[in-house]
């Protein structure tokens, strides 16, 4: 084979799979499209759905493995306590987790359709889930920080999230005062680091001022709250 026989194979490969890729756009896109648009209307329609909180009970099974009974988490924060949330706040991180906006390979593979089948399941054991009390022991920081973090979360966040992290449900904004403070300190790294897609850009400036004490000491002050 001479050079330019050579030459007018390898630009026809060469060429071939742009031309492929420019092919499959169109049929990728809307597929893309029809999912984000699905995972949206699932969220609306929990979100909408009357919870029934004794289904949930049997649906909670799977949770409770890692969660506890009472949802308490586990104290050294490899496990958030997740007992006693609003029933919509954890609607929406379940719905979160179904479409990719929070990222923990255990939560995606037992929130998804083989455990929870559609937006009825979410919104069943979601009410279980707030119905539970918030009893068991919280893991708290070692106190070293916390006048820092105390300071840096009045300054940054009460505003929205509430003086004692109480949050908001209207705007389902989870209540963070009890939560284990291990779990916390690595959910707002991973914020600031831009691990949770699910948190806004404003979430993300916020958290990158921050010093990792500060940061550190935030998640010990909200994890002493009751």
């Amino acid at each position: 084979m001479s050079i330019s026989e050579r030459t007018a194979r390898s630009e026809g490969a060469s060429g071939y799979w742009p031309a492929m890729l420019l092919c499959l756009v169109p049929a990728v896109v809307p597929a893309m499209a029809a999912v984000t648009s699905g995972s949206a209307a699932e969220l609306k329609a929990a979100l909408a759905a009357t919870p029934d909180a004794a289904r949930g009970a049997s649906l909670y099974g799977t949770c409770a493995a890692c969660h506890g009974p009472q949802g308490g988490g586990v104290a050294d924060g490899t496990i958030p306590a997740i007992g006693g949330q609003p029933q919509p706040v954890i609607v929406k991180q379940l719905a979160d987790f179904r479409r990719s906006q929070r990222l923990d390979i255990r939560m995606e593979h037992f929130a998804d359709r083989r455990h929870l089948e559609g937006a009825q399941d979410l919104a069943d054991v979601a009410a279980h889930v707030a119905s539970l009390p918030r009893n068991g022991q919280v893991g708290t920081g070692n106190g070293a920080a916390l006048a820092e973090g105390t300071r840096a979360w009045f300054v940054g966040c009460q505003g929205c999230h509430g003086a004692t992290g109480q949050g908001d449900v209207a705007r389902l904004l989870p209540r963070l005062a009890g939560q284990h403070a291990a779990y916390l300190e690595r959910q707002l790294l991973d914020t600031a680091d831009g691990r949770r897609p699910n948190m806004s850009k404003e979430h993300r400036t916020l958290l990158q001022r921050l010093s990792p004490t500060e940061i550190a000491g935030m998640a010990d002050y909200l994890s002493r709250l009751k």
